[in-house]
């Protein structure tokens, strides 16, 4: 079972790669010349419906702008001019082959206010492209229909060749008008849902660290306080019982301090902060119920934040192998690759992981998504199980790799 979760940097497509090109005209009429010769001849009535919602709407909405009612209704506009660049789209794809991505849905915020909904929808620049691109293709329209129409009787033997020059200037308007905002629309959703998956994440961990303190140290401390108060009372009646009991707060006390390093440990490592990650990667793998093998390769340490990351990423892929694995061995390997640090964790175990499982594979997936990081998981029936990470490298300054 390979399950891969890209990257943001990744999972935009191109608006238009090489395998959307037909083939070459030939003076044979097959089916992509009559899916052409039937876009071109579709062009006329599709451009006039738009052009005539266009100019009307449009039009009317720059008149009232004197007034209240001019700018909901250009708005109003837009929202339509989206579903117009929707249809022009799903023509394209049918009669052209062109494969463009939908643009993103305006991403409304329901706290916002009417005046800020209504401003962000008049910004729309998706929704002007479309505006510009209904407005320019009336005469275009009218051009290829008639060029199309005399062809058919006129010059039917090189009627192909026309309709491909024809409709490849169609295609270069539907890409340049109607394509997303050259990939940067899809990323700043992108970065809006990572952003989100951080807040998240920064909440569930503060959560964790103050039920950690509530039911562990700190219990341990109210324990403690009382244990010295009653040693207090006791110490002038019965000072052998009071040394009994400072004794035993004595032991709640060494208790108390080592969960606070547990806690502190799971927070940020000191043994990280100091010595990097080779020193801190070999400590995880000592605390393993599986003999694990590391090997750090790096020419330098990087940045604080993705040292920090990789760390925690492997002492819960470690984790999930005592826990789960039924491993006999187990290898950590952490290397760079141009700008890319790459962290795999192997195991020889029973194998059958995946990111719904229940082991926090999901988990780890969403966090490394955040950073613009990679997260392949392999785990057949049977095993072995291979766990490739990749994380975005920064160098100690700050700077990328």
């Amino acid at each position: 079972m390979t399950q891969r979760i890209p990257s943001p940097g990744t999972a935009a497509r191109a608006a238009a790669g090489p395998d959307d090109r037909p083939p070459p005209a030939r003076l044979a009429y097959d089916r992509h010349t009559w899916k052409e010769i039937a876009h071109l001849l579709a062009n006329l009535p599709v451009a006039l419906l738009g052009f005539t919602y266009v100019v009307t709407v449009f039009s009317t909405g720059f008149g009232l702008t004197v007034t209240v009612i001019g700018f909901p209704l250009l708005a109003a506009g837009l929202v339509g001019a989206r579903q117009l660049g929707r249809m022009e789209r799903a023509r394209a794809r049918a009669l052209l082959g062109v494969r463009i991505e939908e643009p993103s849905r305006l991403r409304l915020r329901g706290g916002g206010g009417f005046f800020q909904r209504l401003w962000m929808q008049l910004k729309d620049p998706v929704g002007w492209r479309t505006v510009l691109y209904e407005f320019i293709r009336l005469p275009w329209g009218v051009l290829t229909f008639t060029v199309t129409l005399a062809s058919l009787f006129v010059l039917w033997p090189v009627l192909p060749f026309i309709a491909r020059g024809l409709t490849n200037a169609d295609r270069a308007m539907v890409r340049a008008l109607l394509s997303p905002s050259d990939e940067l629309e899809r990323r700043i959703a992108e970065l809006e849902s990572d952003r989100g998956v951080v807040v998240d994440t920064a909440a569930a961990d503060l959560r964790r660290i103050e039920r950690d303190l509530h039911d562990g140290a700190q219990a341990r401390l109210v324990n403690l306080a009382m244990g010295l108060g009653l040693a207090k009372e006791k110490v002038l009646e019965d000072p052998d019982a009071a040394a009994a009991m400072v004794e035993e707060a004595h032991g709640e006390v060494k208790l108390a301090l080592q969960e606070l390093r547990d806690l502190a440990r799971g927070i940020h490592p000191a043994v990280l902060t100091d010595r990097g990650l080779d020193a801190a990667l070999s400590s995880v793998a000592s605390r393993c119920t599986v003999p694990v093998k590391v090997t750090v390769d790096l020419p330098q340490r990087p940045a604080a934040a993705i040292e920090g990351i990789a760390y925690f990423t492997v002492s819960e892929l470690l984790q999930n192998v005592s826990k789960h694995s039924g491993a006999k061995s187990a290898s950590v390997d952490v290397w760079q690759t141009n700008t890319r640090l790459l962290i795999q964790v192997w195991d020889d175990g029973v194998g059958g992981a995946s990111l719904d499982g229940g082991t926090g594979m999901k988990g780890l997936a969403d966090r490394l998504d955040a950073v613009d990081g990679l997260f392949v998981l392999e785990s057949p029936a049977g095993g072995p199980t291979t766990v490739t990470a990749e994380l975005p490298w920064r160098d100690r300054s700050g700077a990328p790799g």
